[in-house]
């Protein structure tokens, strides 16, 4: 993987936490590792690397944020 971005909230400020960017390299090396041996599985078992790729893209594009602010119902 490409050397990870410097990592910033939604208002724009860095996350400078020695801790979090820790746990951020970690989780994202865990994630690539888990991804390129279902990619390599799924060449591996004939499946169409454009599908395998366009599918892991897909998965990324469905995660839901859990702590999103929901706004308030207008009454």
């Amino acid at each position: 993987m490409k050397k990870l971005p410097t990592w910033v909230r939604d208002d724009g400020s860095i996350v400078a936490c020695t801790e979090k960017i820790k746990v951020m390299k970690e989780n994202f090396h865990e994630i690539k590792q888990i991804a390129q041996d279902a990619f390599e599985d799924g060449i591996l078992l004939e499946v169409s690397e454009t599908q395998m790729r366009e599918t892991l893209h897909q998965l990324v594009e469905e995660l839901m944020n859990p702590y999103q602010k929901k706004s308030t119902p207008k009454k």
